[in-house]
């Protein structure tokens, strides 16, 4: 196992796997976790109380889910900040960044104004990812997913509003540039049940010589 553990360069010691819905960030990020000898961190929607009641009525729910997750990501992130340099690397599904993007989709322009200046508060106290991986799939591709899967959290999803997540991710990472960017077309690959393609991938990144670059595997 020692052999295989330091696949990735040294500088990535903060790795974020992103990506809307049912995209495939997590399980990527247990992969990649477990590869590298990684702590583990990933983002607990589950536990939000507020979540399923915001996928049926927003409108009502929107402000408080919003900022339990700002508060959840903002501690968890803040954490990376006091770890030893030298220890294990981290690799986690979400950045924190990606909670604005939802709390302007979701949220009321007074509402708004509120949270966006508790993040600016808790945001600088955040650590940078030394890469991002940025997981990409068609709209279609993920509503079949969250069927598919058939969390109860997510039943009350609709189509229109992963449709506008897809959309909302699209035009964040078209101009993201705080972090090095892999961006990685995932609809037909599988990490998961295919070695291969999460193989491909790591050489991937190993291979990374620019801040922004690009894996798609037809």
């Amino acid at each position: 196992m020692n052999a295989i553990v330091n696949t990735l360069p040294e500088k990535y010691r903060y790795i974020v796997v992103e990506g809307p819905i049912a995209v495939g960030k997590t399980s990527l990020t247990r992969l990649l976790a477990a590869r590298l000898n990684a702590q583990l961190m990933l983002e607990d929607a589950q536990s939000n109380p507020f979540l399923e009641r915001f996928y049926r009525n927003p409108e009502r729910f929107a402000f408080a889910t919003q900022m339990f997750f700002l508060f959840q990501r903002a501690l968890q992130t803040s954490d990376i900040k006091q770890r030893d340099m030298f220890g294990s690397p981290t690799v986690a599904d979400f950045l924190i960044d990606k909670d604005v993007l939802f709390a302007r989709m979701n949220l009321a322009d007074d509402e708004f104004d509120l949270y966006h200046r508790m993040y600016q508060f808790l945001q600088p106290n955040t650590a940078t990812p030394d890469l991002v991986i940025y997981l990409q799939a068609p709209a279609n591709t993920l509503i079949e997913r969250v069927q598919r899967r058939g969390w109860s959290v997510e039943k009350p999803i609709s189509e229109r509003y992963l449709r506008d997540v897809v959309d909302v991710y699209a035009q964040y990472f078209h101009e993201y540039d705080a972090s090095p960017l892999l961006i990685v077309n995932s609809e037909n690959l599988n990490f998961v049940d295919n070695p291969k393609d999460f193989e491909l991938l790591l050489q991937r990144i190993r291979n990374l010589r620019s801040r922004r670059e690009f894996f798609n595997c037809s």
